[in-house]
């Protein structure tokens, strides 16, 4: 039988194994990546006060229904701290906000604003061995961002089939190198994930959360939405190459889906909520509905 048509056999079941194994732990990797190095998850640190190391995370994400809480350790010993803030990005002066103690625990609530709004922060210390400051370094400041409440049922399910759609994607990819004959449905599986989980689901959460359903392009810059547009786009190419069954130039194919798992996690490493929705305090304070004054952020 000549090598055009010889089918490809099945991959054996251990090499199946270790390929949904390091697809797991790549996309765990990339989750907790994403979970650390996102704009929008709290600012980590540690501060020395009354002999002890204190470990600290300062909130960058709010709901616009409420004020958003910071909350410090209070290492004790007649300590006193506020909250220096202001608007975000604005030149006016910073206000002060007392912290209060309860059970080891120095907390201040931020004034909330609307969607997209955001505030810049710091706190201050004051401790029986002198003034620490937290974030350290005198001009850094924490950005905290507002949102309108997503819905539980819209936003569990986008998180689960982009994250199913990554290790849909990263198994696709080793299929493709090792293991070919799972390539097929695995790709389609994939496309299918992100459409539904990111290209659906997703500009309903940014509805929900910025009053807009999509920010990316052609419409702005939003990075998010940009992340989801490419790695869909090369998902499709790579499907629609394949198909359902063998190619003539299956190679071809299989470089297509190695180069679009490549991409997705390229893509997916650049941190969630970069150059997201932000509210122009300027445009608000002149009379613009705050609906109407929400672009896209420069970071």
């Amino acid at each position: 039988m000549s090598p055009s048509k010889r089918k490809t056999g099945k991959s054996p079941i251990w090499l199946k194994i270790v390929i949904w194994f390091l697809a797991i732990f790549l996309m765990a990797g990339s989750v907790i990546y994403q979970r650390l190095s996102g704009p929008t998850h709290p600012k980590r640190g540690s501060f020395e006060a009354a002999g002890a190391t204190h470990t600290y995370r300062l909130v960058r994400s709010g709901v616009s229904t409420t004020p958003a809480q910071v909350r410090i350790p209070d290492p004790g010993g007649e300590t006193s701290a506020v909250i220096e803030w202001r608007r975000y990005p604005t030149d006016e002066d910073f206000s002060s906000i007392p912290m209060t103690s309860s059970e080891d625990i120095l907390t201040g609530d931020l004034p909330r604003q609307v969607a997209a709004g955001k505030v810049e922060y710091s706190v201050t210390l004051q401790t029986p061995e002198g003034r620490v400051r937290l974030p350290s370094g005198d001009q850094d400041t924490v950005i905290l961002r507002y949102k309108d409440p997503v819905p539980t049922a819209v936003l569990i399910p986008h998180i689960i089939l982009m994250f199913f759609a990554v290790l849909f994607g990263i198994r696709t990819g080793l299929s493709a190198i090792f293991a070919p004959s799972g390539m097929r449905w695995s790709a389609w599986t994939t496309l299918i994930g992100i459409t539904v989980g990111g290209m659906i689901l997703g500009p309903i959460v940014q509805k929900y959360a910025f009053g807009a359903y999509w920010t990316g392009w052609p419409f702005g810059g939003d990075l998010t939405d940009n992340k989801v547009l490419i790695m869909w786009i090369v998902w499709i190419l790579a499907c629609s190459t394949i198909g359902f069954k063998p190619i003539k130039k299956e190679w071809i194919g299989r470089v297509l889906v190695v180069a679009a798992a490549a991409v997705m996690t390229v893509v997916y490493l650049i941190p969630h909520s970069m150059r997201g929705s932000e509210l122009n305090y300027e445009a608000v304070d002149s009379g613009v509905e705050a609906s109407q004054a929400i672009g896209t952020s420069d970071e």
